[in-house]
């Protein structure tokens, strides 16, 4: 797929992942939109190159509304890089299910949200691409991540499944899946993180990713391949791997976007 001139929305844009993402894919040459909760922080980020749509996506509303107002500003969008998430630790001693709640609600119905937007324009012009921001977190469960994980596990399958369904109506769909990336939601995170790569590392791969056409963009490497044979781990054995590990100690939240 040819970037330069194509147009983007990236959600979830005002700091980390999505900030980068935004700046390596002006360069470009794409035409950019980007939304988050904090219009300041989008400003920054812009610096008067791209177009500015703060909104809060756990507000289905908010998402139609902001939607429609890019699509006038830049006529259409190409690309929908569908960012913004939220990650706060489980400590089973404290078992939270507004935790989990908080996290469900932007990771996965905020990002419902945006297809539901998305999709009446793409379908009508029977083209598209919907991006998915999923995580290797959601290949198989790890201690302190139930909720999140969980979310992201339950976002991965609804890319999947959408990808069956809008593939022949000329939508494509991709599924990106991180490692480690250091962000300001990783920031606080009190156990050890394998594979850990800068923001900009992953922007530049998510873009050479979305280029490609690829189904599934799953970075860095060495966390791929170790995530993806996780997959082959008996379910018996694999607890069994943690049981020592500091992955489920502390509580740490934030959320982006």
């Amino acid at each position: 797929m040819r970037i330069a001139g194509t147009t983007f929305w990236i959600t979830g844009a005002s700091g980390g992942i999505g900030a980068e993402l935004a700046a390596e894919l002006q360069r470009r040459g794409g035409r950019i939109a980007i939304s988050a909760r904090r219009r300041e922080a989008l400003e920054e980020v812009s610096q008067g190159r791209m177009h500015v749509e703060p909104v809060d996506i756990t507000d289905r509303a908010a998402v139609h509304t902001a939607v429609e107002a890019i699509r006038t500003a830049l006529g259409g969008i190409d690309v929908a890089i569908l960012n913004a998430g939220t990650w706060q630790q489980v400590k089973i001693d404290r078992f939270d299910a507004e935790a989990f709640r908080t996290q469900f609600d932007t990771n996965l119905m905020g990002t419902v949200h945006c297809i539901e937007a998305l999709l009446p324009a793409m379908l009508a012009n029977k083209r598209g691409v919907i991006a998915g921001m999923a995580s290797v977190a959601g290949y198989r469960g790890l201690p302190g991540s139930e909720a999140y994980g969980a979310s992201k596990a339950a976002l991965i399958n609804l890319l999947e499944s959408l990808r069956g369904s809008l593939g022949p109506r000329g939508i494509r769909v991709q599924t990106i899946s991180p490692g480690f990336v250091k962000t300001d939601l990783t920031a606080r995170n009190d156990f050890p993180m394998p594979f850990l790569i800068d923001a900009k590392a992953a922007a530049r791969a998510i873009a050479d990713g979305i280029a490609a056409e690829k189904t599934e963009i799953v970075f860095p490497l060495p966390m791929m391949l170790m995530m993806k044979a996780a997959r082959f781990v008996p379910n018996a054995l694999w607890p069994k791997l943690f049981a020592r590990t500091p992955m489920a100690r502390g509580p740490s939240s934030r959320r982006k976007g």
